[in-house]
C-alpha cells in the first residue's frame, strides 16, 4: 500500500472533535426532549390524581394502575434523561406509548384523536432509536460501561 492511500485512509478514519462534541449534544438533548412529554404528563397526573383516575375509567382503563402509570412516566423520563438502563427504559416508554396510543386515541373520526396517536407512535419510534443505538456518551451508562 502507498503512503498516499495510508494518508487516505488515515483522514477517512479521522473524526472532528467538533462533529463528536454536536453529535453527543445532540444526543443528550434528544434523550431530554423524548423524555420531557412524560416527566411533564407524569408530575400532571399527580396533581390532576382525581381527575387522571376518573379518565382512565371512563376509557375501559382501571384508575387503580394511576400510580403504575405515574411511576412509569416520571422513572422512565428520569432514567432516559440521565441515560441510566437507557436500553430497557427506552423499550418500556415505546410500548407503553403504543399501548396508551391504543387505548386513548384510537379514534380516527376524531382528527385530534389520530393526531395524538401518531404522535405516541413516532415517540415509539424515537424509544427504539435508543434501545438500537443506547444513549450515547453523555450518560451513566456510557460511564458504567453499557
Amino acid at each position: 500500500m502507498s503512503s498516499n492511500s495510508k494518508r487516505l485512509i488515515a483522514v477517512v478514519g479521522a473524526t472532528d472533535p467538533s462533529v463528536d462534541t454536536a453529535r453527543n449534544v445532540s444526543e443528550l438533548a434528544g434523550r431530554i426532549l423524548l423524555a420531557a412529554i412524560f416527566l411533564i404528563s407524569g408530575f400532571g397526573k399527580i396533581g390532576a390524581y382525581a381527575g387522571t383516575a376518573a379518565y382512565m375509567s371512563s376509557q375501559g382503563v382501571p384508575g387503580a394502575l394511576l400510580p403504575f402509570v405515574i411511576a412509569t412516566e416520571v422513572l422512565g423520563g428520569i432514567a432516559i434523561v440521565i441515560g441510566w438502563q437507557t436500553r430497557i427504559a427506552a423499550f418500556l416508554l415505546a410500548g407503553f406509548s403504543v399501548l396508551s396510543a391504543l387505548l386513548f386515541h384510537a379514534n380516527f373520526a376524531d382528527q385530534m384523536q389520530a393526531i395524538n396517536f401518531l404522535k405516541n407512535v413516532a415517540i415509539a419510534g424515537g424509544f427504539l432509536l435508543l434501545v438500537a443505538n443506547g444513549a450515547g456518551p453523555l450518560s451513566l451508562d456510557r460511564r458504567a460501561g453499557r
